[in-house]
């Protein structure tokens, strides 16, 4: 957290997570994940979906999404 009248400084970085159930669940497996080794997680923005199809039918889910994180001093 930073101190009084100090400035923050935000990273972003951009992940494509995965799903064979939705997008919403392929952007939530990407937020997990990054939270393994990133913290101060402090929001995130879906850029993009697409999805892989296989005999007429989405087998699975692709969210494309940016990750914004506090810097720490």
């Amino acid at each position: 957290m930073p101190k009084v009248n100090e400035a923050t400084v935000v990273k972003v970085i951009e992940l494509i997570g995965t799903s064979p159930k939705s997008w919403e669940d392929a952007a939530a497996n990407a937020i997990k994940a990054a939270g393994k080794t990133v913290r101060n997680i402090t929001g995130m923005e879906l850029k993009r979906c697409s999805a892989t199809v296989e005999n007429s039918k989405i087998v699975e889910y692709k969210a494309v999404v940016k990750v914004a994180f506090d810097v720490e001093r």
